[in-house]
């Protein structure tokens, strides 16, 4: 018969195999070893692989926290890329625009970052990637003013591009006459004058041109004298720019325009003549800044054709009126 499963020993006396019983005791002995074993050796693995692999749950966390690292560098970049826009605009602020409108230009102490160290920041300390978290703070702080500082100054700019527009409306800047007509005398002092004879300064530029040549406002502004004038002129008209500029054109034969008439560049204003004290056909144009004598030869482009010139005038006549 063959024999069970077990353990067996031979009995002399019997001339037989018994098998060999465990007791109770013993087996649960066993038991009891066995089965610590099995936990003492599954600890072990456990604490080798988190220690050098790390658990599943921790695998996956140093995934997410690398690659938000990883979107973090990514980020600091465009960071960079717009630090180095808004330094390009700060440069087109002080170097084109402020220039050109004769504005100062911001000073450098309102640009600079306002100082705390790093304890501004001490939110951000103890973390893995402090260092990334710190810069990027920092640089988000200077994006901050930078943009803060440079739309400020662009509303100000924009408000002075405005005004500064109105303003080239507004300045006596082209001849009030056709300039294919010859030049008379300009702002000098004359030893004889040519009515009266005696030496006198002359104010302003003649225009030798016929009776009945048309007149124009050199810039928008207001009139504020129109007719008959007692101190030689004859008919004449002023017009007011502002900014400190008025215009007088004397002489004329006849005046277009009124008192208290807005009028703009290029509007026709009167006819030339040789009215009041006046040795023949001719405009006497004059232009006070500030109540003190320019000259017009300064404020008008005389390289212009006689068509360039009527084209111009056309153009600013069908503009719109300024008040």
């Amino acid at each position: 018969m063959p024999l069970r499963e077990g353990k067996y020993f031979f009995d002399s006396d019997n001339l037989e195999y018994r098998k060999v019983k465990t007791a109770p005791g013993k087996k649960m002995l066993r038991f009891t070893l066995w089965f610590a074993g099995s936990i003492v050796l599954f600890l072990l693995y456990r604490h080798l692989v988190v220690t050098y692999v790390g658990s599943p749950k921790e695998i996956h966390l140093m995934n997410q926290i690398e690659t938000a690292r990883l979107d973090l560098m990514v980020l600091e970049r465009n960071m960079d890329r717009t630090i180095e826009h808004l330094g390009d605009l700060r440069l087109s602020d002080d170097r084109r625009y402020r220039p050109v409108l004769k504005m100062d230009t911001l000073p450098g102490y309102l640009r600079q970052m306002a100082s705390g160290g790093i304890e501004r920041h001490s939110d951000l300390l103890g973390f893995m990637n402090s260092d990334l978290l710190l810069s990027m703070r920092r640089k988000m702080d200077e994006i901050e003013l930078m943009s803060r500082l440079q739309a400020e100054s662009f509303e100000v700019v924009n408000e002075r591009t405005t005004e500064w527009k109105r303003q080239m409306e507004y300045l006596p800047m082209i001849s009030p006459v056709n300039v294919s007509f010859r030049l008379g005398d300009g702002l000098k002092f004359r030893e004889v004058h040519p009515v009266h004879g005696n030496p006198q300064w002359h104010h302003g530029q003649d225009f030798r041109c016929p009776i009945g040549t048309p007149v124009y406002a050199t810039g928008a502004g207001t009139v504020i004298e129109a007719g008959w004038s007692s101190g030689g002129f004859g008919n004449y008209v002023v017009i007011d720019h502002g900014y400190g500029f008025r215009t007088t054109y004397g002489h004329l034969s006849q005046v277009k325009t009124t008192r208290g008439t807005s009028v703009r560049r290029g509007e026709l204003i009167g006819l030339s003549g040789t009215t009041g004290i006046s040795s023949g056909p001719h405009l006497h144009y004059q232009i006070d800044l500030f109540g003190k004598v320019a000259n017009p030869l300064h404020y008008f482009n005389r390289d212009l054709t006689e068509e360039e010139y009527f084209e111009m005038i056309k153009t600013l006549s069908a503009g719109t009126n300024y008040n």
